[in-house]
């Protein structure tokens, strides 16, 4: 296998991993008005993610960096060409982090309410606007003999692209209210796990259509079986949470995450970017790659570096393991509570 083989795996579990987790993190965010009915159970869902949700995001942050040092071409094409769509979501990313910090530095109600409505928003806009983007990016795009985008920015919103995006949207909606029940205590917990089945079934539907429209475009047989370990999970996932697993459910959701995403990057491969203008004019590890010296000396960080974030954020989501709900929550917050 050559280094840019090993980069397009590495940058796949990348957003692998950003997905899992982010998936997640969004999910709860979107709850925060679905599911929560008063200020103490919205601070009880943003307290399950308050100490995580910045670490997950670091994944972004790899993924975006490894692909702009690994697959010059690839990187400049993605950003140039996906310009408003990337752009919204960093605005959603940086106004969502100012909200989880500054939400609860003043305890006037208005405050509170106008910065949780924004962690809404700014969870729910991305969640949709990646699987947009994947979409487009799987199915391909209008790339010229010079490697650039020439589409538009309506021609990104495509059925292909606007159904990924809604799997996404409902697929970590699923997994937050799976999180949900697996980190709260009470009768929130129940509702989490009511709402799951609910948004599973819509999940499970709309999954199993994007999927087979992938495979039918671009899959193999190393996709199909991601596909069907995908559906299996997400059909585990739904009958796990049924029976009060909560653990085995959120794990198999994960386990629909990832098996997504490697069903995406399977069928991608060794195009990082389709052409859907000439198939000579696709992007692939070959043609968008750096050199062999840059991979190589990028292949020796990553494998120092790597070992010791994971075990950091492993670390990190073992020390705040426990169960929360609202007799945990102080009635009257005051500016600078805990959050």
């Amino acid at each position: 296998m050559e280094l840019h083989d090993v980069w397009f795996v590495l940058i796949a579990v990348l957003w692998t991993g950003y997905f899992f987790l982010e998936g997640f993190d969004f999910g709860v965010g979107i709850l925060t008005k679905l599911l929560a009915r008063n200020r103490p159970e919205r601070r009880v869902l943003i307290n399950t993610i308050g100490p995580v949700w910045d670490g997950n995001e670091v994944w972004l942050l790899t993924a975006g960096g490894a692909t702009f040092a690994a697959f010059p071409e690839w990187y400049a094409t993605l950003f140039s060409g996906f310009y408003l769509p990337l752009l919204v979501i960093l605005v959603c990313l940086i106004v969502r982090g100012v909200a989880f910090e500054y939400r609860a530095k003043r305890p006037e109600e208005n405050w509170q309410r106008n910065w949780e409505t924004a962690i809404f928003w700014t969870s729910l806009i991305p969640a949709f606007l990646w699987g947009v983007a994947f979409g487009n990016i799987v199915g391909g795009v209008k790339i010229d003999r010079n490697f650039e985008y020439i589409g538009t920015v309506g021609d990104l919103f495509n059925p292909y692209a606007l159904l990924g995006g809604l799997v996404t949207l409902t697929l970590f909606t699923f997994h937050g209210a799976v999180f949900t029940a697996l980190k709260t205590v009470g009768d929130i917990r129940l509702r989490a796990r009511k709402l799951a089945l609910r948004v599973g079934l819509v999940t499970a539907v709309l999954a199993l259509g994007f999927l087979l429209w992938t495979q039918a475009d671009r899959g193999d047989s190393k996709s199909l079986v991601a596909l069907i370990v995908a559906v299996a999970a997400l059909v585990a996932a739904l009958v796990a949470n049924q029976l009060g697993r909560e653990g085995w459910s959120f794990a198999l959701s994960g386990v629909t995450i990832v098996a997504s995403v490697a069903m995406l990057f399977l069928s991608l491969f060794p195009n990082v970017m389709p052409s859907t203008l000439n198939a000579d004019w696709s992007l692939t590890v070959t043609n968008a790659s750096s050199s062999p010296y840059t991979l190589k000396i990028m292949t020796w960080c990553a494998a120092i570096a790597t070992p010791l974030v994971l075990l950091y954020q492993g670390w990190t989501y073992w020390v705040f393991r426990k169960r929360i709900g609202t007799q945990h929550i102080a009635l009257e917050p005051s500016a600078g509570a805990a959050h």
